[in-house]
C-alpha cells in the first residue's frame, strides 16, 4: 500500500494533476491537428496525411501535437514559478 493512501492524502491533487495534464494534451492535439490542416495544402504530397494509413503525414501531424504539448507544459511550468 502507498504511504498516505489509506488516509486519502493528496487524493485531490492528483486528480488535479491528471486533469491539468488531459487538458494540456487535448490543447496540444486540437491545436497541432488545426494547424495541421491549414498547412495540409501546402505540404508537399509526402507529408500529408492519407485516411486509415501510417505514412509520412501522420508523423508530420504527431511532430506538430509534441512540439505544442511541449510548448504548453513549458508555459505551465513558468507559471507555477512566479
Amino acid at each position: 500500500m502507498l504511504a498516505g493512501a489509506e488516509g486519502g492524502l493528496g487524493k485531490n491533487s492528483m486528480k488535479s494533476g491528471t486533469m491539468k495534464n488531459f487538458l494540456d494534451a487535448l490543447v496540444a492535439v486540437l491545436a497541432g491537428n488545426a494547424i495541421y490542416y491549414l498547412l495540409l495544402p501546402h505540404l508537399p504530397a509526402v507529408a500529408r496525411h492519407g485516411l486509415f494509413k501510417e505514412d509520412w503525414g501522420l508523423l508530420v501531424d504527431f511532430l506538430i501535437c509534441t512540439v505544442i504539448f511541449a510548448a504548453v507544459k513549458y508555459v505551465r511550468r513558468q507559471e507555477g514559478d512566479g
